[in-house]
C-alpha cells in the first residue's frame, strides 16, 4: 500500500528536488545532475532507514535522474530543428518550472483561504415574499393623471419650502448665539483694559457685510432685552454706544453653550 510521503517541508519528489537545487544554489536551467542525483538518492535511503514506505513517485524521479546522468556521459545528438545539441535536462527543467508555477499558485490560494476564514458574511435572506406582491395599477385618464402629478409637485414644493425655512431659522439662531458670545468676549477684553463702553461699530466683525451688521444689531437687542447691555444714542443717526446693563454677563454661563 503506497501513500503520500511528507517529511519536513517536502511533499512529493519534485518538492524535494526543487529544495535540493535551491539549497545548492544552482540555476534551475543548469542543474548539476551528478550532485543532485547523489543527494536525492541519499535522501531516499534516509527515508528507507526511517522505515518509511517510499512512494513510487520518488522512485520514478530517481530513475529519471539516473537516466539523465547516464545520457550526459554519452555524445549528445544534434537537433534537426535548431541545429544545436540537445540537452537531456531540458524536459526535467520544464517540469520543474511548471511545478514551481503551480506551487506558487497553491500558496496564493492558501493565503486567500486563511484570510477569508476571518471574514464573516451576512446569510442570504429569502426575499421571494416581497417579489410576489402584484404591482398596483391605476386606472386614470390623462386629465386625472395630470391632476395627480400636479398635486404631487405642489406637495413636494411645500415640503422643500418648510425644510428651507427651518434650515434658515436654525442657521440664524446659531449665528445670533455665536454673535452674542462674540459681543461678550469684546466686553471682557474692554473690561480688562479698563474700558466700560464700546461703539456698535466695534462689535461688528465685518462692517462691509450687511447681513453681519443685522446679526450684530439683533444680538445686541437680545442682550438688551435680557438686561445684560444698554445702548445710548445722543443724536438721530448718531453713533450707538453700548454699555453694561443691570445684569453682569459673568453671572451666567448661558452663552457658554
Amino acid at each position: 500500500m503506497s501513500y503520500k510521503v511528507s517529511l519536513k517541508t517536502f511533499e512529493g519528489p519534485f518538492d524535494l528536488l526543487v529544495y535540493l537545487i535551491e539549497n545548492a544554489q544552482m540555476s534551475i536551467y543548469d542543474i548539476q545532475i551528478s550532485e543532485i542525483t547523489r543527494q536525492y538518492l541519499d535522501y531516499i535511503e534516509q527515508m528507507k532507514a526511517m522505515d518509511f514506505s517510499v512512494s513510487s513517485e520518488f522512485m520514478v524521479l530517481a530513475a529519471t535522474l539516473i537516466d539523465i546522468k547516464s545520457s550526459l556521459l554519452l555524445p549528445r545528438t544534434v537537433s534537426s530543428v535548431t541545429g544545436e545539441e540537445e540537452d537531456p535536462r531540458s524536459e526535467l527543467v520544464e517540469k520543474l518550472l511548471e511545478y514551481k508555477k503551480y506551487k506558487k499558485g497553491a500558496d496564493i490560494l492558501r493565503e486567500q483561504e486563511e484570510r477569508m476564514a476571518c471574514v464573516y458574511e451576512k446569510p442570504q435572506e429569502d426575499l421571494s415574499q416581497y417579489r410576489k406582491e402584484p404591482q398596483e395599477q391605476l386606472d386614470l385618464d390623462l386629465q386625472q393623471f395630470a391632476g395627480a402629478f400636479d398635486l404631487f409637485l405642489r406637495k413636494k414644493k411645500r415640503e422643500e419650502d418648510v425644510r428651507r425655512h427651518y434650515t434658515r431659522v436654525e442657521r440664524e439662531k446659531a449665528t445670533i448665539e455665536s454673535r452674542m458670545l462674540y459681543i461678550r468676549g469684546c466686553f471682557r477684553k474692554a473690561f480688562a483694559a479698563g474700558i466700560r463702553r464700546l461703539s456698535l461699530g466695534e462689535l461688528i466683525p465685518n462692517k462691509k457685510d450687511r447681513y453681519d451688521i443685522v446679526v450684530t444689531f439683533v444680538s445686541l437687542l437680545q442682550m438688551m432685552r435680557e438686561k445684560y447691555l444698554n445702548a445710548e444714542q445722543k443724536a438721530t443717526y448718531g453713533e450707538i454706544t453700548v454699555v453694561p446693563g443691570e445684569r453682569r454677563m459673568e453671572e451666567t454661563a448661558e452663552y457658554e453653550q
